[in-house]
């Protein structure tokens, strides 16, 4: 009797021996398992970027937020009255650019009537060259006097030099076209810089209101009623749920078969009788090490092989029953199944890259 049922233990000692060696050959050891991973997601920190005291604070702990809506108001007063000193400016300098248009044009009419000037002069310079080479002829033959030749000598010389004098008048006036060009341009330039000076002082102002770059839910709030605040205080904190992924950090060893697109089942620890089926969507850059404040240095004499783990993001689906109870941090276990093949990229039901994806 005892030989048989020692017959019967051993029989069923190998047959579970068997049956657990045939599931680790067709099954378990393409598993690849760790509890190194958490829930994440892509938060968005609010701060202001103008300083002032804050006016109003429209959001609460906790307060699901769309894009667009008003969190904070910063006091607008002094930035409103920036706005009015840039407009002036910017009045100033159109003022000034239209006074030098003015005078442009004042100018071209003056160099109009220097052109007729000079045809005026060029018929007179032609008439008094004529007259005295006709008395030249007459004084050569004593049909005219010596006093007679003399005088249209000196006209022609004084209508030569009128001419060169109606020129060179011309020629200043060409010149300060010129000049006044130059100087509107200058003026133009002045009044783009006033523009810009009124963008900026607007942008500011426009600044003072506070809104919700995207949808999420709002948490961490440290922005008070009258809080002073600068650029960059962190007022607030968006988290776009229900938008989460599980990043989970694998062991070196575990990567050797684990490609993008492969299925991945999660389980949450806050929900043991749930289990999530996600897909691999990319592998970090570089171990979790080398992001470290303080990378390791391994050329040094008391090296330690140490095995490094390697962030892996795992897409989540999109609906689900625990697809708005997530939350970035919880803890959970991820088993990936390495006999898939993958893909190049997960199934179209899966969430988790509201943001750009990192490169594979």
């Amino acid at each position: 009797m005892r030989s048989t049922v020692l017959i019967i233990v051993a029989a069923v000692v190998l047959a579970l021996g068997a049956g657990a060696g045939w599931h680790w050959w067709t099954s378990w050891r393409f598993q690849q398992a760790t509890d190194d991973a958490y829930v994440q997601s892509d938060i968005t920190v609010i701060a202001p970027k103008v300083e002032g005291y804050l006016k109003e604070v429209r959001v609460e702990e906790n307060q699901p937020v769309a894009a667009g809506d008003v969190l904070f108001v910063v006091d607008e007063r002094d930035f409103a009255a920036k706005v009015a000193q840039a407009e002036a400016a910017v009045a100033t300098a159109e003022a000034s650019v239209n006074t030098y248009d003015s005078r442009m044009d004042l100018q071209r009419s003056m160099i109009e009537q220097s052109k007729a000037e000079i045809a005026s002069a060029e018929a007179d310079k032609s008439r008094t060259q004529r007259d005295y080479q006709r008395y030249t002829q007459l004084a050569s033959t004593d049909y005219a006097s010596r006093q007679r030749l003399e005088q249209a000598e000196a006209d022609d010389r004084k209508a030569a030099a009128a001419l060169m004098q109606k020129r060179a008048a011309l020629s200043a006036a060409q010149d300060q076209l010129n000049v006044l060009r130059a100087q509107r341009d200058e003026e133009k330039a002045r009044r783009q810089q006033a523009r810009a000076n009124l963008q900026l002082a607007q942008n500011d102002l426009d600044n003072t209101v506070i809104r919700a770059p995207v949808g999420g839910v709002a948490g961490n709030r440290a922005g008070r009623t009258g809080q002073y605040v600068k650029p960059g205080t962190q007022l607030l904190s968006l988290v776009p749920l229900p938008y989460v992924y599980v990043t989970a950090n694998f062991k070196e060893t575990q990567l050797t078969h684990m490609r993008p697109g492969q299925a991945a089942e999660i389980a949450v620890d806050a929900y043991p009788d749930q289990k999530l089926r996600g897909r691999i969507e990319s592998f970090a850059p570089a171990s979790g090490a080398q992001f470290s404040l303080l990378p390791p240095d391994n050329a040094t004499g008391n090296f330690t092989k140490i095995v490094q783990r390697v962030p892996v993001r795992i897409a989540l689906p999109s609906e689900g029953p625990l697809a708005r109870l997530l939350r970035p941090g919880l803890s959970v276990t991820v088993t990936v199944d390495t006999r898939d093949g993958g893909a190049a990229q997960g199934d179209n039901g899966m969430v988790g890259a509201a943001q750009a994806s990192p490169a594979r």
